[in-house]
């Protein structure tokens, strides 16, 4: 059956299930402050979709002002935001000029509309009973094939880091190729870690009892 606001004709949406590292993410088209937005039709480019509880709060707010204070930074690495809620596409328009008359910043990734919670049940974002959105501030982080690579999940009454976001998007992306490994809060230039060895003579044959399995090697891709 087809409904105003989202094609399910080609395959239905998934039952409510958390989505898993590894999965590709649902597909879908709905409506969005861009126009009609068919999330496969962004295949060859990284894809931040990130929900939010509310237009028009506080912390929602907050949030983004500062991803599209940063919108150039995700374009510089190849990225596509794309945010999700349950209001409606009109309250998404409202609250985007609201937020340019407060804070002179235009809000120019797409917005998508969720009213019946089609695409938050097919994500897990929420339970199959929720009756509302208002306790989802989720992020899926996915790979030009539209594999989920990495996913946050904050409440209602904290926002996301945008740094933070960034900077995981960038280690996503530079170890992507399975070359290397990011140590804890790496950033670009910083170093890496060697993949470690599964063989027994690669273990035997290293100098100390923790080469084998931790050994930097510099970013080459400075």
């Amino acid at each position: 059956m087809m409904s105003e606001r989202f094609d399910l004709s080609a395959a239905p949406l998934p039952a409510c299930s958390p989505l898993r590292l590894g999965e590709v993410a649902p597909d879908f088209t709905a409506r969005s402050t861009r126009g009609v937005l068919t999330l496969s039709d962004l295949r060859g480019r990284w894809v931040v979709l990130f929900s939010h509880p509310a237009d028009f709060t506080p912390v929602c707010t907050s949030e983004f002002v500062a991803l599209a204070r940063a919108r150039d930074r995700f374009e510089a690495l190849g990225t596509e935001l794309v945010a999700l809620s349950v209001d409606s596409l009109f309250s998404h328009l409202a609250w985007i000029r609201a937020i340019h008359d407060r804070f002179g910043v235009a809000v120019d990734f797409p917005i998508i509309e969720d009213p019946t919670l089609e695409i938050a049940r097919a994500y897990g974002m929420i339970g199959p009973d929720a009756v509302d959105a208002s306790a989802v501030r989720s992020t899926y982080f996915l790979d030009p094939e539209g594999v989920l690579r990495a996913s946050t999940c904050y409440p209602a009454s904290a926002g996301r880091s945008v740094e933070e976001m960034l900077r995981l998007l960038a280690a996503l992306q530079r170890v992507h190729d399975g070359s290397a490994l990011a140590p804890e809060g790496w950033t670009p230039g910083d170093d890496l870690l060697r993949v470690p060895s599964q063989s027994v003579a690669d273990v035997l044959a290293a100098d100390s009892g923790t080469e084998w399995f931790y050994a930097t090697m510099p970013d080459g891709k400075r």
